[in-house]
């Protein structure tokens, strides 16, 4: 049983959320892990989300959040580090790659008692750092179901990595629009309810 279940390769199991920025990709991430964890808290989630780092009104960078509230810099319009003209940058933000692996890196390590990942999200600033996708894709390829987020395309054309995941046989992507995402964030949770009622 347990062979045909590492066969399957992780069949079905992995739900990629993606959309144009600020549709609500992560608010939709948050709202169904909450849920699960209200519905069963013995649940063993891992993994992480991002969020924005604002002063007053004006953005400024984004933070990584472990499940558990942790939180480390992931990218910033303004560094004090003597490193950061190394870093790379996305748009104008420099990206913290020793940061955000720091905290996001042991959160996708493979245990044996873990229901489910949270990675959100697998886009152009995480993929700077080189252990990302080989660890997001070591997650795929165990049997543990994954709810990840993922950027929309740009000019039709998906990042590397992202085609990777979407590509995955077990993989289903839900497109957000702000008139379905009520709809989309019911339907990935009771699937997700149903997956692991059956774990």
């Amino acid at each position: 049983m347990a062979a045909a279940a590492a066969a399957a390769g992780g069949a079905g199991k992995c739900f990629l959320v993606t959309g144009p920025p600020g549709v609500g990709k992560t608010t939709l991430i948050i709202k169904v892990f909450e849920s699960l964890k209200a519905s069963n808290p013995a649940l063993k989630l891992q993994g992480f989300y991002t969020s924005e780092i604002r002063q007053g009104t004006q953005r400024v960078g984004f933070q990584v959040v472990t499940l558990d509230a942790r939180r480390a810099p992931l990218a910033t319009t303004s560094s004090s580090s003597p490193d950061s003209f190394r870093w790379p940058t996305v748009g104008r933000y420099k990206v913290d790659i020793a940061s955000f692996e720091s905290l996001a890196l042991p959160e996708l390590q493979l245990r044996e008692d873990t229901d489910l990942f949270i990675i959100d999200e697998v886009g152009k600033m995480e993929l700077y750092s080189s252990s990302f996708l080989p660890a997001v894709l070591k997650v795929l390829e165990s049997n543990i179901p994954i709810l990840a987020s993922v950027p929309i395309p740009k000019s039709g054309r998906d990042i590397p990595g992202v085609a990777r995941l979407k590509n995955h046989p077990g993989a289903t992507t839900f497109t957000l629009t702000e008139s379905n995402r009520d709809a989309v964030k019911d339907q990935i949770y009771s699937q997700l309810v149903d997956l692991l009622r059956r774990k």
